[in-house]
């Protein structure tokens, strides 16, 4: 199963902070498979729960709980955005929201430079 945006963000946070899949689940007091089946996109879904756990473990910065929570709440979106989210700070939660939901006519979805670079543009107008 391909990653999701949720379990491309989860391992970002975890490898940023250098846990072990087992050292996060045994810290955040969570079955490491379930922490593992997160990563891999097999569930996209954690409960506000098991999601607060982890946040206070891996203690990331506002943008990434807003986006933690946000994605959590929207399985399905492009893990591919999140990545370039992950690798390029400037991208705000407030622009990266917009750019997760937007819907797309035909088959070609732009690249996510070209989706934030669209927010940016509507959201100075």
């Amino acid at each position: 199963m391909a990653a999701s945006a949720l379990g491309v963000l989860l391992r970002y946070l975890r490898e940023e902070r250098r846990f072990s899949l087992r050292e996060l689940a045994q810290f955040a007091e969570v079955d490491h498979a379930y922490v593992y089946r997160l990563e891999t996109g097999e569930k996209e879904s954690p409960s506000d729960e098991v999601l607060a756990r982890l946040v206070k473990v891996l203690k990331p910065d506002t943008r990434h709980v807003e986006m933690l929570r946000f994605l959590a709440k929207n399985p399905g979106l492009d893990p591919a955005l999140t990545e370039y989210a992950m690798k390029e700070p400037s991208v705000i939660f407030d622009e990266f929201m917009p750019a997760a939901t937007m819907r797309h006519r035909g088959n070609i979805r732009p690249d996510p430079k070209t989706l934030i670079e669209r927010v940016r543009k509507f959201l100075k107008e």
